[in-house]
């Protein structure tokens, strides 16, 4: 694929060759600002690519070199994963600057990216995330309107849509092994989340990740029959 070379100075060495895929928003007004700021040496922020509106690709750092874009983070029992990951920054201007679906020029382009970086690297389909997966309490990013499903069919990440489960929600305030067994549940599927017993905020805000990635049609933090049975067709599925 067409890339087009707009070198960023914030990179370091790595740690680890990339084993994980994280999806990005760019959360900013324009993809020009977001470029600006993604090569702004006081920014001390980047990614690996820039996928614009229209479908153009922008490389910044090398796949061979540590970008700057996941933060603190966590993923299947690794933490800090810029050592070990690959970057995507998608533009859209995010819940903050007017939230909309991503045309499809961009997403055809995501979708071959992807593909083209799986070709280089050993990138598992169950790592292959959001940013609001890898750091729930902090980010909200690609979000729910991001078509994982398209990417799923393409053949890259995971993607189920079962029957929803039997029994009552249940949410924030809540606690008992049926709250045990549900963060036992995500911590498998790879999220930061030790089982405690108690559906507490932690637990809540790793909800609205799955939800925004696995179940985008309502992102309410609510353990409903339909997030149940994602959870568990997703862990059935990675096994």
């Amino acid at each position: 694929m067409d890339v087009i070379a707009a070198p960023s100075p914030n990179f370091d060495a790595r740690t680890a060759p990339p084993s994980v895929l994280v999806l990005h928003y760019t959360g900013m007004r324009t993809g020009q600002e977001a470029l600006d700021r993604l090569r702004d040496p006081a920014a001390k922020v980047s990614a690996h690519y820039v996928v614009e509106e229209d479908g153009r690709v922008y490389s910044l750092v090398a796949e061979e070199r540590r970008a700057w874009h996941a933060g603190v983070s966590f993923w299947r029992g690794r933490r800090n994963l810029n050592g070990d990951s690959i970057g995507i920054e998608i533009v859209n201007p995010g819940h903050e600057f007017g939230y909309r679906p991503f045309p499809e020029a961009q997403v055809a382009a995501v979708v071959e990216l992807v593909g083209d970086i799986r070709g280089r690297w050993e990138i598992d389909d169950r790592d292959i995330v959001g940013h609001s997966d890898v750091a729930p309490a902090r980010k909200e990013d690609p979000g729910e309107l991001f078509p994982w499903k398209r990417l799923a069919e393409a053949g890259h990440g995971l993607w189920v849509e079962p029957p929803p489960a039997p029994g009552d929600p249940f949410g924030e305030g809540e606690e008992g092994a049926a709250v045990f067994a549900f963060q036992a549940g995500f911590t498998r599927l790879g999220y930061d989340l030790p089982p405690n017993g108690k559906f507490d905020a932690d637990t809540a805000a790793v909800v609205r990740a799955f939800q925004r990635h696995w179940r985008p049609g309502r992102v309410d933090g609510m353990a409903d029959g339909e997030t149940r049975a994602r959870l568990i067709a997703l862990l059935r599925l990675a096994a």
